[in-house]
């Protein structure tokens, strides 16, 4: 596969700078798989099933335990999550690294005044607990997890609940900023600029039921275009 760096633009694209960034969190802001893999394996085994590979983990990890873990360990599933969230706690602060550049780059736009928020499938209270543990709470003016709105990511409900807060209306000036096809899907849905973030593949088809609107290799990029904006 043919890798591109920095950024693509779709046609269309919002000339002027974003009204409001809304951020996924797990591998757009923080690097977790290797959190997420040893939870997941350690819930999998529990329950008398095989772990899963790393790449595994990357390519089938992307909605809430609520909307996923049914599936997996069917009426088990509450349980099952009590001991992903539980090996979770125990690990997290050894293994919690910031993506490249996702530090510098939250520094500048919270000094250039932008408002920010967080929506991520993880749940509410141990994704509000990683921010803090970062001392990253301060850049965002609100964070919403997983079971904190009526419905998880693709649905539109959490971007809907931290424009609310932040008072800006839903539109293509504000840009929501992950790394998975359920994020994109997200801000289609919630109305918003869907922005991806990670390697730049030609020809990519991964996302070509809901497309970014604009695309960057890593934050250092965004950064760099937003503050030349």
């Amino acid at each position: 596969m043919e890798l591109r760096k920095l950024v693509r633009r779709a046609p269309g694209f919002p000339p002027g700078p974003p009204t409001a960034l809304i951020f996924d969190w797990d591998n757009t802001l923080v690097d977790t798989w290797l959190v997420i893999q040893d939870a997941l394996n350690t819930t999998l085994t529990s329950f008398g099933q095989a772990p899963w590979p790393i790449e595994k983990i990357r390519g089938q990890v992307r909605k809430s335990l609520r909307d996923s873990f049914p599936d997996l360990f069917g009426d088990a599933w509450e349980e099952a999550s009590n001991v992903f969230y539980r090996r979770y706690e125990e690990i997290y602060k050894t293994k919690l690294n910031p993506m490249n550049g996702a530090f510098e780059m939250l520094e500048t736009f919270h000094r250039s005044g932008f408002k920010m928020g967080v929506v991520s499938n993880k749940r509410g209270d141990y994704l509000r607990s990683e921010a803090a543990y970062l001392r990253w709470t301060k850049y965002f003016d609100c964070i919403v997890g997983a079971s904190d709105a009526a419905r998880d990511k693709p649905a539109s409900d959490p971007v809907h609940m931290v424009l609310s807060e932040i008072k800006v209306r839903s539109d293509k000036n504000v840009w929501f900023i992950g790394d998975a096809d359920v994020d994109l899907e997200c801000a289609t849905r919630a109305g918003c600029s869907p922005i991806l973030i990670g390697e730049i593949i030609v020809n990519d088809t991964r996302f070509a039921a809901f497309p970014p609107a604009c695309q960057f290799s890593d934050c250092r990029a965004l950064c760099n275009f937003v503050d030349n904006l």
